[in-house]
């Protein structure tokens, strides 16, 4: 017969694993760059600078795409590329939706779909350019650089589900609208934190590229 393992006991012992990773210093993950433009109600508006990003496609649901995708992008950094150079892991992880350009009367972004194409990101190191990146052998993997954006941020912790980040995509939505900015891209969903992080420690955001209202199109951000 398994012992039964009493409440108590279960507090004090996830009490006792957050106080031992609080203990543990943090890892120097670099993070990518950004200046804090304005603090809004819900939401950070930030500006990004041009940021050079490996990137690759899958298709599947919202949940399951992270796994297969992760990996491709994490054999590249580890060291499958055309030198064998092992490159530095970044924070976040970005995961975006593909989805046709929004028309219509209701130009607005969509939320993210169910199933679907999705790409995810992971931002280069400072120090590497377009032309000193070691080339990725894999082809699903394409190396761009972002241009500079204008985004407003959501930050909040919890699991990483649909269900989650889709109530804190429309709180942002509803936030960007209200502040008078035109958000002009797909959101984007955010995560920092390694998978063995306790979910209630975790640093998840939701991000979307605006535009202020007032601004012309193609202005720059």
């Amino acid at each position: 017969m398994t012992p039964r393992v009493s409440s108590p006991v279960i507090a004090v012992l996830m009490l006792a694993a957050v106080l031992l990773l609080s203990a543990i210093p943090a890892m120097a993950t670099e993070e990518a760059p950004y200046t804090v433009v304005k603090q809004h109600p819900g939401f950070e508006l930030r500006r990004y600078p041009p940021l050079l990003v490996a990137e690759t496609q899958v298709s599947g649901d919202f949940d399951g795409v992270g796994n297969a995708a992760f990996r491709t992008l994490a054999d590249f950094i580890f060291g499958k590329n055309r030198t064998g150079e092992s490159i530095a892991m970044t924070a976040p992880v970005n995961q975006r939706p593909v989805v046709p350009a929004a028309t219509g009367p209701d130009p607005s972004p969509k939320p993210s779909p169910e199933q679907g194409d999705y790409v995810l990101t992971f931002v280069m190191p400072k120090g590497f350019t377009a032309s000193t990146l070691p080339a990725p052998t894999d082809p699903r993997i394409e190396i761009r650089t972002e241009p500079a954006r204008l985004m407003a941020a959501r930050r909040y912790s919890g699991r990483w589900t649909l269900e989650n980040y889709r109530a804190e995509e429309s709180a942002l939505l509803v936030d960007v609208r209200d502040a008078g900015l035109v958000a002009t891209a797909p959101p984007v969903y955010a995560r920092y934190n390694a998978p063995f992080v306790p979910w209630f420690m975790r640093r998840n955001e939701v991000l979307v590229e605006v535009r202020d209202e007032a601004a012309p199109p193609g202005a720059a951000p």
